[in-house]
């Protein structure tokens, strides 16, 4: 049998200097990190019908903040559903594979210390393009061509994570719009954060995310604004970044800290300053 197809896509996102890669745990791929042994595994779906969303929210943030529920309701979300885009994101950028989410294999250990540990996968399913070599491997579904497995990728994702944005939307009463639009920034970013790290075509991977959150529209996510490339250094091969479409609104919890690099509030011409000078001093970027 040869290497699994998702395991692929894992080797392919762990070298870069940012990959939040969720643990993976099937048959033929065991990438798992060590656990203390005290959690409690909520799968997707069951957490959502036995109404523990709301319950853990409120311990995540009574145990460690923001006081908001605007930016609280954010950080909920990048605490449950950030490897998992990044592996569907990037995993995609980086070898034209699409991991295939959902919520009877998508885990969440919790902790008595009120937080969640590495999301785990327990499918091992990919979308793939007729000329992958994956082709014909148990673990795959070939579909005719990327825009294909862009439709795929952004149905199964929209499908998995409905329940629980739902969910935070209902106990939070935070807009689906605004929770969205996290997910679809982020979609955005886990391509344009591989481009540059390995000096790709930032311009190319973008359009790459924007055809994937097209289809994460179509599929069912809802936002106010996309995100946009941001150029803040002519012909210099990181002198590209990005500003959110949707605010995480963590200058409601810290006004001092002011708005974040990336945010849409923030004034272009601040944020061009700043951004030039992560290139000259790399230590001063976050």
């Amino acid at each position: 049998m040869t290497q699994a197809p998702l395991q692929a896509v894992v080797d392919a996102c762990a070298p870069l200097k940012f990959a939040p890669l969720p643990d993976i745990r099937t048959e033929r791929i065991s990438s798992v990190r060590e656990h203390p042994g005290n959690e409690h595994w909520y799968r997707t779906d069951l957490m959502v019908a036995d109404g523990a969303v709301g319950p853990l929210f409120d311990q995540l943030i009574a145990h460690h903040g923001p006081g908001h529920k605007l930016p609280a309701a954010t950080h909920f979300l990048r605490a449950l559903l950030r490897e998992p885009i990044f592996l569907v994101s990037a995993g995609f950028y980086l070898t034209g594979r699409a991991a295939l989410l959902d919520a009877e294999h998508l885990w969440f250990p919790w902790s008595s210390s009120g937080t969640f540990g590495t999301p785990t996968i327990t499918s091992p399913r990919v979308a793939i393009t007729p000329d992958d070599p994956a082709v014909g491997h148990p673990d795959t579904v070939v579909v005719q061509d990327e825009a294909e497995l862009e439709r795929l990728a952004a149905e199964h994702l929209v499908r998995t994570f409905t329940p629980i944005i739902d969910a935070v939307h209902a106990h939070t009463r935070v807009g689906l719009r605004t929770l969205w639009g996290w997910v679809l920034d982020i979609v955005h970013f886990y391509m344009l954060n591989p481009a540059r790290f390995l000096g790709q075509d930032a311009e190319e991977a973008w359009q790459r995310a924007a055809r994937l959150g097209d289809a994460l529209i179509e599929a069912g996510a809802v936002t106010r604004a996309r995100p946009r490339l941001f150029p803040f250094w002519d012909n210099h091969p990181r002198g590209t970044w990005a500003v959110r479409g949707t605010c995480c609104f963590d200058y409601k919890d810290d006004p001092e800290h002011g708005f974040c690099t990336t945010c849409p509030l923030k004034c272009d011409a601040d944020r061009r300053v700043e951004l030039q000078e992560w290139i000259r001093n790399p230590a001063l970027a976050p």
